[in-house]
């Protein structure tokens, strides 16, 4: 089957199609959800995690996709349609780079959803009180995509990376990508814990040094 048919073509091929019919000098976040389509929140999702998967840097797509998987992560915990604010919807942002950090990061999700097995670990992927869990975890991961250390390597991907397995979890029913996606946001946890913590030792070491002169 052809990457066109959403019935059999991989996660991979469905967002490379996605990715390849965006066009336009900019793109907003609303005409990206207009390309989706029926692929519905969890590719979306997928989709806004792409661009961190690699090391590129593209000014505003931090806060507007961090904001929008936040906001996907409350539609579906409170099981209601996607509202984004008007703002955010018509925030422009540079197409060609954007195509490009999409592009490169594609073949890192082809790579992860090569780990995905649909019905493993079924307990961590079926049930109420689990995706509640669940959604509850891709907020928080989402949250911390948001956190203001994008200078500092890798604060973008680690989150993203959770957010991309908890995507490919729920979409394909597995509880060992789930899994993933929770030690991911754990790395997270700890990688900005030793950022705060180092850069709260360096402050004082300074202040210190000041005081003393």
């Amino acid at each position: 089957m052809t990457a066109h048919d959403p019935r059999h073509a991989s996660l991979g091929d469905r967002l490379e199609q996605i990715i390849a019919d965006l066009d336009g000098e900019h793109l907003t976040l609303g005409a990206i959800i207009e390309r989706i389509g029926s692929e519905g929140l969890l590719m979306l999702s997928m989709l806004l995690t792409v661009v961190f998967l690699i090391p590129v840097s593209i000014p505003g797509v931090s806060t507007v996709f961090g904001a929008a998987l936040l906001l996907i992560g409350v539609s579906r915990l409170t099981r209601r349609p996607l509202w984004l604010p008007r703002r955010l919807r018509e925030r422009r942002l540079p197409a060609d780079k954007l195509r490009n950090g999409l592009t490169r990061g594609l073949g890192w999700v082809r790579r992860l959803e090569r780990v995905a097995r649909p019905g493993r670990l079924a307990p961590l992927a079926e049930g109420r009180a689990i995706d509640t869990f669940n959604g509850l975890a891709f907020i928080f991961a989402a949250l911390l995509l948001m956190a203001p250390f994008g200078f500092v390597p890798f604060s973008n991907t680690f989150p993203a990376v959770a957010l991309l397995f908890y995507a490919i979890g729920m979409i394909q029913r597995d509880g060992g990508a789930i899994l993933l996606g929770h030690l991911a946001t754990i790395g997270t946890v700890i990688y900005f814990g030793v950022l705060i913590g180092g850069g709260g030792y360096a402050l004082h070491t300074l202040w210190q040094r000041m005081s003393g002169g």
